[in-house]
């Protein structure tokens, strides 16, 4: 069997986003948008190997991106698409090689074995599907319709046997061509077709953006998970709360930070994707956690939903205490909670009550914090 290689074109510039930063590198939903693509070919069982097409000067943001994925070395691109594919053809083994846009995350696998499949019989193949809208000519007016009956929309990914692909952008790939199956038939070769899927579209504009965001939603399940700390005051103040520092004439014991609002939320966080909790993730046994910032336990919890595709859409927390009062400090806590987490300030709640002089926090002992959290992971 021929090996298959998946060659990931990402070296634009994405301008027509609005946005100073590429597209390719933008995230959708929890991931980049490049990342989404390259894994959508990477998990195929056909495809044996991924390779990458970056822009001058985007190693960085490239190499964020794709932190973990196996991709080889990234291969830099040209001014146009034909230069970069053919400096990314460099980088593929012989065999048949999937050319696929950056710009297209979702990749059904049932496209990916169509296209492989009709090589037995082409030169090339790619997926289409038919015009569904009436095709017109004008400009500010209508000047007649074109016949759409043999008219199709090409999508990627392309595939193509290397040697075919190569021979034909030294025969007819000069200019500017916009795709690889354009290049096939100016050089005289069959490219055959298969049927695309509409999740292949282009994402192009902030429509397309928008309407790939909710394609996104739709494939993910909302859960939810609870969390509940609690630390008794012991020796003298501050007391460190959602991370910030607050005057108080006690402090609070624990082996960390003793910080009761980022520990409730981190249990809630990791108890919505269901990994455990606090402290098997942190034993307090472990004398590297001593005075440790909490901070850090969060920012563990939310890395763990994000590694798994999760978006985290809000936090809530209710602090317990009848002092020190939370209410002056509630904009900080609710903005340093905020940007752990990577959030805007509007998807993160902070709240407080008093138990009426009752029980251990009503006796001033010390303080408790509850929270919810409510999370996407996908399907």
């Amino acid at each position: 069997m021929e090996t298959v290689t998946a060659l990931i074109v990402a070296a634009g510039s994405g301008t027509r986003m609005g946005s100073d930063t590429p597209k390719q590198y933008r995230r959708l939903g929890a991931k980049p948008l490049l990342r989404h693509a390259v894994e959508a070919l990477a998990r195929h069982p056909r495809v044996d190997a991924v390779r990458v097409v970056i822009g001058a000067g985007q190693e960085d943001p490239a190499r964020e991106a794709l932190a973990g994925l196996d991709v080889g070395d990234l291969v830099t691109g040209g001014k146009e698409r034909a230069d970069s594919v053919r400096a990314g053809l460099e980088a593929c083994a012989d065999g048949i090689v999937l050319i696929h846009d950056a710009a297209r995350p979702f990749c059904p696998p049932a496209v990916v074995d169509r296209l492989i499949d009709a090589l037995s019989k082409a030169d090339g193949a790619v997926p289409v599907l038919p015009m569904a809208d009436t095709v017109a000519k004008g400009d500010s007016e209508l000047r007649g319709t074109v016949n759409r009956t043999q008219l199709l929309r090409v999508q990627t990914p392309q595939a193509f046997h290397k040697s075919d692909l190569v021979y034909a952008y030294e025969e007819a790939g000069r200019g500017t061509p916009t795709d690889e199956s354009t290049v096939m038939q100016h050089a005289g070769l069959k490219v055959a077709t298969v049927p695309g899927d509409e999740s292949l579209h282009k994402l192009t504009t902030a429509n397309d953006w928008e309407r790939a965001e909710m394609m996104l939603a739709a494939q993910m399940i909302s859960r939810s998970g609870t969390g509940f700390d609690v630390h008794a005051f012991e020796g003298p103040g501050p007391v460190i709360m959602g991370g910030i520092t607050i005057d108080h004439p006690q402090g609070l014991a624990g082996h960390s930070d003793a910080d009761v609002v980022l520990h409730a939320i981190t249990d809630a966080l990791l108890g919505a994707a269901a990994l455990g909790d606090i402290g098997q993730h942190f034993p307090p046994s472990d004398p590297q956690w001593k005075g440790a910032a909490s901070d850090r336990f969060l920012v563990h919890a939310a890395d763990l939903i994000r590694e798994r595709g999760g978006i985290i859409d809000h936090v809530d927390c209710t602090v317990i205490c009848e002092a020190p009062k939370v209410g002056p400090h509630r904009a900080a806590i609710q903005a340093r909670v905020a940007q752990i987490l990577a959030l805007p300030p509007e998807r993160v709640s902070i709240k407080a009550t008093t138990t009426e002089q009752l029980g251990f926090t009503g006796r001033r002992e010390g303080i408790a914090s509850q929270a919810i959290a409510t999370i996407r992971l996908p399907a």
